[in-house]
């Protein structure tokens, strides 16, 4: 098991090798969600060393992690400033 990047793959976030499941998906779902790493396993179709080990490198590179928050809000942020409106109703 390992923690992976590959630029075509989540567009180069770490994840899980061998699967698209994301450091940053694991840790909202145990950390911000409050969700045990068994359920999350269980979820997530994976082993429950595997949760433990994304749990790891999440803390052991948190700054990281912020910084791919923090452009992955910015990207949504311009993406919703820019997708069309509907039109208002005329009265």
């Amino acid at each position: 098991m390992s923690i992976t990047r590959d630029a075509d793959v989540l567009g180069g976030e770490p994840r899980i090798d061998g699967t698209r499941v994301g450091v940053r998906h694991v840790a909202a779902r145990v950390v911000d969600g409050g969700q045990s790493p068994a359920h999350v396993a269980d979820q997530l179709d994976l082993l429950l060393a595997q949760v433990y080990e994304t749990l790891s490198y999440y803390y052991a590179n948190i700054e990281s992690m912020r910084e791919f928050e923090r452009a992955n809000d910015d990207a949504f942020d311009r993406v919703r400033g820019s997708s069309l409106k509907p039109k208002e109703p005329v009265k």
